[in-house]
């Protein structure tokens, strides 16, 4: 399932899932900046939304681990720890609230931070990093959103980011024209882009025509 905030949701296994969130480095004064806070809160309510026992966190957002996060941050992760336990994938440094791993296997699924470039057979990746978006026009003009990237043995997630203005930013990602994107998809991709409270799908090819997106 996926959540137009920039998640998924395995319901089989009560897994959430979401990558590269942009936790904020520790501050000396002040307050976590409005992206940090932002994702945090939507963290948390998609955490009382799905229930889930688990919670898959691809990337980092640029933490090195609990000890650069400022001390809001840590304190909100540690009591959503405590709702469901927090999994890292993707070199995270193990004192984060719950546990930290390179790969994670699980059922069918293979949960990477980056993506492999060459999948085994048989094999379904789900992964982040590469914060995916794309572009349409939409009123004769043109939009950025992140998105989902769908394909035979792929899914990509959307940085987990927060919404501004209505509209979700890039968050400073790829096109998914780019070919680091493309070539990952030999087989076609479908795009799901975030939208405040659902998804649009959408091909590749039809991406950049005129479109309504509410």
């Amino acid at each position: 399932m996926l959540d137009p905030a920039g998640a998924a949701f395995w319901p089989g296994k009560r897994v959430l899932i979401a990558a590269d969130p942009p936790f904020a480095a520790a501050q000396s004064f002040g307050a976590p900046p409005a992206d940090s806070r932002g994702a945090l809160e939507r963290l948390n309510r998609l955490i009382r939304l799905y229930r889930p026992q688990k919670v898959i966190m691809l990337g980092h957002g640029g933490i090195a681990g609990a000890a650069r996060l400022h001390k809001d941050e840590l304190a909100r992760l540690t009591a959503m720890s405590r709702e469901a336990s927090f999994l890292w994938v993707g070199g995270v440094a193990a004192d984060l609230p719950g546990s930290s791993v390179a790969v994670h296997r699980e059922g069918p699924f293979t949960f990477r931070h980056e993506p492999s470039p060459k999948l085994a057979p048989r094999e379904i990746e789900i992964c982040g990093a590469l914060r995916p978006w794309a572009s349409i026009d939409v009123r004769a003009k043109r939009v950025a959103r992140p998105c989902f990237v769908a394909g035979a043995d792929r899914l990509m997630l959307p940085a987990f980011g927060s919404a501004l203005g209505g509209v979700v930013s890039s968050g400073g990602g790829l096109d998914v024209r780019d070919t680091e994107i493309s070539r990952l998809f030999p087989r076609g991709l479908r795009v799901f882009l975030l939208g405040q409270e659902q998804l649009f799908s959408f091909a590749l090819e039809q991406l950049g025509r005129m479109a309504e997106v509410a």
